[in-house]
């Protein structure tokens, strides 16, 4: 295997774990409702997404306790800038979800595989390859199949507009972590760096929200199954999946890694056809699977094959 088709592997098994976010999260937050109601939305997105970034950023101190005095210059650059592009990112992709659909969402979000080849031609003044051109339309024909995007229903407001915001800064960090000048980083000093960053980025939100001191303890309640989710949500969604990325993207060019991203929705539908009901019978909490439709199969098709055409592409000089 290739060091590229290693990549690109890696890459997808990062959208896997990504994808394990969406049920969980849910879950997770369903749960947290439950033990402390009443509190903001943003109180319990805010605070899930700001605790698993901490711990994991402490996570990864235990195995390099000497990272900050052994720190380059480069990699505190890198590391600030992929965690405040994730960062806001994903406090703009939240608070949109509230104004619109999840699918309208979805959708939106994979736009950062038109705009990273977009920005990529425009600063090498070359177009990308004709197959290349090729998986980012099979790509986002099946992000749009597989949520069941509705153009009729589409409408730009608050939700849409935070949404493609939201891309853009996905779309940074995606670039930011191509570039040359960061190559020989450590790959577990970065993350530290773009965790922490992360989980400050989106402290204010929960902070803001937060009624009372004893709010902040609902992650470590003595109700085990919610710190065993929190836990598992960490480990997966956060400190495995952004190490493949970060360790693995560099190894491919900006168009690819964009383009493999799009297999998060795949993964997402594909669990929740089975893991909500488990989840929710795990922390006590009512959460449905979804039903199975033909639209898994076909638009998960289009993605899983542009996944395979640009892995057997030849890699960009």
């Amino acid at each position: 295997m290739s060091s590229r088709t290693a990549a690109i592997f890696m890459l997808i098994l990062a959208t896997a774990a990504w994808g394990y976010s969406f049920p969980g999260g849910k879950a997770l937050m369903a749960a947290m409702k439950a033990d402390v109601p009443g509190r903001n939305e943003w109180f319990y997105s805010g605070l899930m997404i700001s605790a698993r970034f901490a711990l994991a950023a402490l996570v990864l101190l235990l195995f390099q306790p000497k990272a900050f005095g052994r720190m380059k210059p480069s990699e505190w650059r890198q590391g600030m800038g992929l965690g405040i592009f994730a960062g806001m990112g994903m406090l703009l992709q939240s608070d949109g979800l509230q104004y619109t659909t999840a699918s309208a969402v979805a959708f939106l979000t994979q736009f950062a595989a038109v705009l990273v080849p977009l920005f990529c031609a425009v600063r090498d003044r070359r177009l990308p390859p004709p197959r290349t051109l090729a998986c980012i339309v099979m790509v986002m024909a099946g992000v749009a199949i597989l949520g069941q995007f509705d153009w009729r229903a589409l409408k730009f407001g608050r939700g849409e507009f935070e949404t493609l915001i939201a891309t853009g800064f996905f779309t940074a960090q995606i670039l930011w972590l191509d570039r040359p000048v960061f190559r020989g980083n450590d790959t577990q000093r970065v993350s530290i760096v773009m965790f922490a960053a992360c989980a400050l980025i989106v402290a204010p939100v929960w902070i803001l929200h937060t009624t009372q001191p004893s709010d902040l303890a609902v992650l470590l309640r003595p109700q085990p199954a919610i710190g065993v989710l929190f836990l598992s949500l960490m480990l997966v969604c956060s400190l495995i999946a952004f190490l493949l990325m970060n360790h693995w993207q560099p190894h491919v060019d900006a168009t690819t890694a964009g383009i493999v991203y799009c297999a998060e929705p795949l993964f997402a539908t594909a669990l929740a056809l089975f893991l909500p009901q488990m989840l929710g019978q795990f922390l006590g909490v009512s959460y449905p699977n979804e039903v199975f439709t033909n639209h898994l199969i076909l638009g998960g098709g289009l993605i899983t094959l542009a996944n395979v055409l640009i892995s057997l592409s030849p890699p960009s000089k």
